[in-house]
């Protein structure tokens, strides 16, 4: 949990043939994504995946580097994410 949201592990494969939402990996949420990882486009594609699975917008908050990474969505809670995302 963080002040008015949640924190969402996830762990993020880049240069995916089948971009989308996996269901999880262990603790995380396990996204597909077409974009390499190059110049910041898979994590500029994961937030926008994100944020479009929740219906609200996800912000990158650590992992810029690595396939771990953890998004904050401000003005929901963990039901409504796991409703959402049907985990």
């Amino acid at each position: 949990m963080v002040e008015d949201g949640v924190a969402i592990m996830t762990l993020v494969v880049p240069g995916s043939s089948k971009p989308g939402f996996e269901g999880l990996h262990g603790d995380r949420v396990k996204l597909r994504v077409a974009a390499p990882p190059e110049r910041g486009r898979a994590n500029a594609e994961a937030e926008k995946l994100m944020s479009s699975l929740l219906g609200r917008k996800a912000t990158l908050a650590r992992g810029i580097k690595g396939r771990k990474k953890v998004f904050v969505v401000a003005g929901t809670d963990v039901e409504t994410v796991r409703r959402k995302l049907n985990v």
